[in-house]
């Protein structure tokens, strides 16, 4: 007898696979489970066959009468069981648990595909919900911090909610136990990262061995049986060239571990997600460009390129070396502010009056910057869209008009040579204007779209830039309350001291971020606009000779 199965959720099958759409309650006739990668081969009632995720489903058996249930909630993307998207957080006084991922695949590319991603069955995802919760290393777990919790909503709980702490607004782990001293973390000297002074300024301490890295090959890949296809870029090191081959989900991944390590640094952004076209060549190359750019800023900043999961990404070819540092990352426990526990800063005390004002110059900067970039940003696009649309078919139009001209011309010419030069001449106009009309449509990928693409870089960057101010003010907002607390003799003299000097090496750190943006823009945004205005001039002066080359037919 076949094994039936009931669809607990609805499902779409992409168009032009194997796959196909089910719905919620629906049963279905299994035909093979041997399909592999958590998918299940199945035939509905109207005799049609396909591929279906095997955890949308459950198996009816055969005294069952199979009625429709209401399913528990559908399995999410950023809950599937691919060990790249694979973070389940319970939260509740101060502690978080990352649940455990189910696999070490390397599926998937952009994550709105969200058809390739499997998700845990129903009870795997009440399971890893139901697991006790345990306190991450180095959190905050004295009875001062609960003190000081109960004075401060900075640090506040929610229980049986996900926090987003004010310390580190994209981390999942405090930085209290840093500024507390509780977190007790030997970092071997290799590893540590000076701040130095450079006349009135501070800055990191520079890269020893500037490198770069080549984001080149997009290739067009897939895997099972074509069901799943992905774009992988080859990415070259200059300090090894040993090439290594990263999707976009693997760029995402990284984004994520750096976004929740650095929360003083502004992480520079990833291309934009877009389904639809995602495999025309275009889109492709664009997206190539911007990833070019997101490693470019990697390379040059002093922290970021020096960085283990950075490095780990760049260099690792091995799947078993690649799942053990993947780990190792995703547990890393110098997170948000308790990375600066690896910062070694100058020993004079900053004073907070001169720090506030800095910090409240650059918050009136980035507002500004901010509107600015957006409004670059969308000038490019419209730019494009003028260039290809517009401006294209104005000149062919023209030109259109001119050789109509000329072939009426031509119809009266007779036997007079001067009447069939000019009548030639003016068809050349005509087709040097339909030309012109096509320069027009490929002009903005010499210009406006990579003046677009370094601007959606300064976008994210900029975007990120409140944030890191607001780690910072909250890191003075914890100091004021310790203040407080030494006031009213609830805490030591040594830790309110201690609480100082940390809080220092807090506003040391985002000096040198804030100054190593400003001496990089000077240099970048110089760059850029030389290169957009050089493509600008020669593509006018292509438009100035094919007229001037026009205009001689008339004067012969």
């Amino acid at each position: 007898m076949s094994t039936q199965v009931q669809a607990l959720y609805d499902f779409t099958g992409e168009p032009g696979t194997t796959e196909m759409s089910i719905t919620s309650g629906e049963i279905l006739t299994l035909i093979n489970t041997d399909i592999g990668e958590g998918w299940w081969e199945g035939r509905n009632s109207r005799g049609e066959t396909g591929l279906f995720p095997a955890a949308y489903v459950r198996k009816v058996t055969p005294d069952e009468s199979a009625p429709t249930k209401m399913a528990p909630p559908a399995p999410r993307y950023d809950q599937a069981a691919d060990d790249w998207g694979d973070h389940q957080y319970s939260a509740g006084d101060n502690n978080y648990q990352r649940a455990a991922s189910h696999d070490e695949g390397w599926d998937d590319d952009w994550e709105d595909d969200t058809y390739s991603e499997i998700g845990p069955g129903p009870q795997q995802s009440k399971q890893a919900v139901n697991q006790p919760l345990t306190p991450l290393p180095g959190m905050p777990i004295s009875d001062l911090n609960h003190q000081m919790d109960d004075n401060s909503s900075t640090f506040g709980s929610s229980v049986g909610t996900v926090r987003k702490n004010k310390f580190a607004p994209s981390s999942k782990v405090s930085g209290e136990s840093y500024l507390l001293g509780t977190l007790n973390v030997e970092v071997p000297d290799a590893d540590k990262i000076y701040i130095e002074q450079e006349g009135d300024a501070y800055i990191w301490s520079p890269i020893p061995q500037p490198y770069n890295v080549t984001v080149a090959s997009p290739k067009k890949e897939s895997k099972f049986k074509g069901i799943k296809s992905f774009i992988a870029y080859q990415l070259t090191p200059s300090f090894n060239n040993i090439q290594v081959s990263r999707r976009y989900k693997h760029f995402d991944w990284l984004h994520e571990r750096l976004q929740e390590k650095f929360t003083l640094i502004p992480i520079p952004p990833l291309p934009d997600k877009q389904i639809s076209g995602r495999y025309d060549e275009q889109l492709i190359e664009r997206r190539r460009v911007q990833l070019q750019e997101f490693v470019d800023w990697m390379c040059k900043h002093p922290v970021l390129s020096r960085s283990e999961v950075w490095q780990h990404f760049l260099t690792c070819t091995d799947e078993k070396r690649w799942k053990a540092g993947k780990r190792q990352a995703e547990r890393d426990n110098l997170l948000g502010l308790n990375y600066c526990i690896s910062l070694v800063v100058p020993e004079k005390a900053l004073l907070q009056s001169q720090v506030d004002h800095i910090t409240e110059q650059c918050h009136i900067f980035m507002n500004s910057m901010d509107s600015s970039v957006k409004s670059l940003t969308n000038m490019c696009i419209a730019q494009t869209k003028r260039f290809q649309g517009p401006y294209k078919s104005d000149c062919q139009k023209v030109g259109e008009a001119f050789y109509n001209l000329g072939n009426a011309l031509s119809l009266d010419e007779g036997t007079i040579v001067s009447t069939s030069k000019l009548t030639s001449a003016i068809k050349m106009a005509g087709g040097a204007y339909i030309e012109i009309g096509r320069m027009y449509e490929e002009q903005p990928k010499y210009d406006f779209e990579p003046l677009g693409d370094k601007f959606h870089l300064y976008k994210g960057i900029v975007g990120s830039f409140p944030d890191v101010l607001a780690n910072h003010k909250a890191a003075v907002q914890k100091k004021k309350e310790c203040e407080r607390l030494r006031a009213e003799n609830k805490m030591e003299r040594e830790q309110l001291n201690e609480v100082f000097r940390r809080n220092n090496v807090i506003s040391y750190a985002l000096l040198a971020e804030i100054n190593h943006f400003k001496s990089e823009r000077t240099v970048d945004l110089n760059a850029t606009m030389q290169k957009f205005l050089k493509q600008q001039i020669t593509f006018y002066k292509k438009i100035v000779d094919k007229l001037e080359t026009t205009l001689q037919q008339f004067q012969e």
